[in-house]
């Protein structure tokens, strides 16, 4: 635009080095913005096929010594959901593995919250390690009532005095001729010296059938023989009198 003579002005609108630098940055921030959905899913597909890789390696494993450390080493925070979620995938995969030294599978047996962890360790072929998922507190009862059927007879005692198991799983425990005296001495005290908010007629029931279980010991058919419940101590009372 001419003013006076020999002399021009810039029009407002025109461009100037700044606003072309503002543009500039403003299309690469949008560019940033755009590519930064796939970075993160590409990230996270790394991590997943590590983890992968990383579980396999250890299912499959034969060094003992890694094994044992993985079993041994302290987990993450679980505030950390990724780091905490790997690492009790990395367990399941050394519970899994017969050649993870027996100490260290009984160590996570008896420690572990984790069903999957514990659902693997459950098909031990050793039985101290099935005893020791049968005693954690921590068991779904599903589980624990699974191992109440085992063919061990230590492990289906762990099972049975184990407060995750079923009323059901009690009662069957109760009457079966293969529990032993000292779990039927645990058994026969449900609802009255122990678990005293447990279901009346329930552990009234477990009860009754220890006092009719021909394992049970005369100590204990003593006691059940001045239960509160009559149906109890009737039973305790025929039991001793047959002796």
């Amino acid at each position: 635009m001419r003013t006076n003579e020999g002399e021009t002005t810039v029009p407002d609108s025109a461009p100037t080095i700044e606003s072309d630098a503002d543009d500039i940055e403003q299309k690469k921030q949008q560019l940033e913005d755009q590519a930064a959905p796939a970075a993160q899913e590409k990230a996270t597909s790394v991590v997943q096929e590590t983890l992968t890789v990383s579980y396999e390696r250890l299912r499959h494993s034969i060094d003992s010594k890694e094994l044992s450390e993985v079993a041994r080493a302290e987990l993450p925070d679980s505030s950390n959901q990724s780091a905490f979620s790997r690492a009790t995938a990395l367990l399941e995969a050394v519970a899994g593995n017969p050649h993870t030294p027996l100490e260290d599978r009984v160590f996570l047996a008896e420690n572990m919250p984790f069903p999957n962890v514990l659902v693997k360790l459950s098909q031990d072929p050793d039985a101290q390690v099935r005893r020791a998922v049968a005693a954690n507190v921590s068991d779904k009862n599903w589980l624990v009532g699974n191992l109440t059927k085992d063919e061990d007879a230590k492990v289906r005692a762990a099972a049975l005095v184990n407060p995750q198991t079923s009323w059901k799983m009690r009662l069957e425990g109760a009457q079966s001729a293969g529990t032993d005296t000292a779990t039927l001495d645990v058994l026969g005290k449900l609802g009255a010296e122990t678990e005293n908010d447990a279901p009346i007629v329930l552990s009234s029931m477990v009860r009754r059938a220890v006092a009719l279980n021909p394992n049970t010991s005369s100590e204990m058919l003593e006691k059940l023989a001045r239960d509160a419940r009559p149906d109890v101590a009737k039973a305790a009372q025929r039991a001793l009198a047959a002796r």
